[in-house]
């Protein structure tokens, strides 16, 4: 009841600062020693990359629709595509430890996504794929930090079988950005 009361005292919080407290009360709680609950590194990593599957989808959205360079409305689509199956797995592996994952993008998502929808034509695509890279260098560091802060051998299984992809992701980013200038 409190943590109800709670939550619903903080909603001015973006939807993924809402979610990380919220995994903080509920690893705190009581009740955590009789549920499976994820450690808060665990629960952390989680956010972050619900957040971060959200945002690569949207972005994809608008580079779908905004994209001049063929190579990189197709980026656009593999990054809905595959972001979107990332996300299902987060989804998953979150349910499973009783991890509350934000409902939308975190307020900072959402300024890229809007600065990056003002832009068209070429504008667009450098911004875009030059976004990509940045991303992606950073969801890797992330995904590096879970792997070594988590106990959770089945979250480390899945950032493992996650990685070769990102690094794809990555490197197709900065070819396409390269073939822009």
């Amino acid at each position: 009841m409190s943590l109800l009361i709670w939550a619903c005292n903080n909603e001015a919080k973006d939807s993924v600062e809402k979610a990380d407290s919220i995994n903080k009360a509920s690893i705190d709680s009581p009740a955590a020693q009789q549920t499976v609950v994820a450690d808060e590194a665990t629960a952390s990593f989680l956010v972050k990359a619900a957040n971060g599957q959200m945002t690569e989808v949207k972005l994809g959205e608008v580079a779908q629709q905004k994209a001049m360079d063929a190579r990189v409305k197709g980026f656009g689509s593999m990054m809905v595509h595959d972001h979107s199956a990332v996300h299902d797995k987060v989804k998953t592996l979150a349910a499973q430890r009783n991890v509350t994952l934000p409902t939308a993008v975190s307020d900072e998502s959402q300024k890229d996504i809007d600065e990056c929808s003002k832009k068209s034509g070429r504008d667009f695509d450098k911004a875009y794929m030059t976004d990509m890279v940045k991303k992606h260098e950073a969801t890797i560091d992330m995904f590096e930090d879970a792997a070594n802060k988590s106990n959770d051998a089945e979250v480390k299984t899945f950032i493992n079988n996650t990685l070769p992809k990102v690094r794809e992701h990555l490197d197709s980013a900065k070819a396409i950005r390269k073939g822009l200038k």
